[in-house]
């Protein structure tokens, strides 16, 4: 007993190692990141990068009063939320009918939509470059908003759809033979029930259009520029300026951060249901 106890303990201490090992792998470059956007331009050059330092918000203050930080924060913000909320609006009708009618070519389309999703981002990108130039949209918000629906169309899909599938259908059938249409039956009866799953993908969603960095490259200027295009403003000829790129880095995880501690209950839930019944 005292041996399997010995055992038990070593692998317990296993087990706390590698998992310190692997939070440190994760979160010491994000650690990195936010010391060095406190730091003078001299000390962001130090060959020690946890040496001690005095902090200071220079960093901060020049990106808002240089660089209209604050507008690029906008443009990212706006066209995260608008390509979010219209993506799940029409997505999870579309994922509804897929999951709930039964038609010819149905796997096939589903597969189809997938491969949208699938496809490299860079194959589009000049093709939608000359769409937009057509009807003036470039450079424009609400041209790299439908930019974004397009693209996270298929994610929400096939997502919702998973969802809806794991739903049971007596609920629905239900409301069909009390009167209610089809419609009102996803909006009333599914879309509730699955809210965990539809706020687990719109989290996912926002992430990828507020990390995305091509499309906003090539289809936006300085009007409609978003944040990790405005990163790049800080590599100049004469070197990089890791203070404010680390500041601005710094502030676009923190909403990351912020939606993730409030909603990770829901993400979680959301992420596995259907996993177990």
């Amino acid at each position: 007993m005292e041996v399997l106890g010995r055992g038990g303990r070593i692998e317990q201490a296993i087990r706390r190692v590698a998992i310190g090992l692997t939070l440190s792998a994760f979160l010491g470059p994000i650690v990195l990141i936010v010391l060095t956007s406190f730091k003078t331009r001299v000390a962001a050059l130090e060959s020690s990068p946890f040496a001690l330092f005095q902090p200071t918000l220079t960093n901060y203050v020049h990106i808002f009063a240089e660089y209209s930080f604050a507008h690029f924060a906008k443009n990212s913000l706006i066209a995260s939320l608008a390509s979010t909320l219209i993506a799940l609006a029409l997505g999870s009708l579309a994922a509804y009918g897929l999951a709930r009618y039964r038609f010819r070519g149905r796997g096939g389309l589903a597969y189809w939509i997938l491969s949208l999703r699938m496809a490299p981002a860079i194959a589009s990108v000049i093709p939608l470059f000359i769409m937009l130039r057509q009807v003036h949209l470039i450079d424009n918000l609400a041209g790299l908003i439908l930019v974004y629906i397009g693209a996270n169309l298929p994610l929400v899909i096939w997502m919702m759809k998973g969802f809806f599938e794991d739903l049971p259908v007596d609920m629905e059938e239900s409301a069909l033979i009390d009167g209610a249409s089809r419609l009102g039956a996803c909006v009333r009866i599914a879309l509730p029930l699955v809210a965990p799953g539809l706020a687990a993908t719109a989290i996912l969603t926002f992430i990828f259009t507020w990390n995305e960095f091509l499309f906003a490259l090539i289809l936006t200027g300085r009007n409609a520029q978003t944040l990790p295009v405005a990163v790049t403003l800080f590599v100049r000829e004469t070197g990089i300026d890791w203070g404010y790129m680390t500041a601005a880095a710094s502030l676009m995880m923190l909403p990351m951060v912020i939606c993730t501690l409030f909603v990770r209950r829901g993400l979680t839930r959301g992420l596995t249901l259907g996993a177990i019944k």
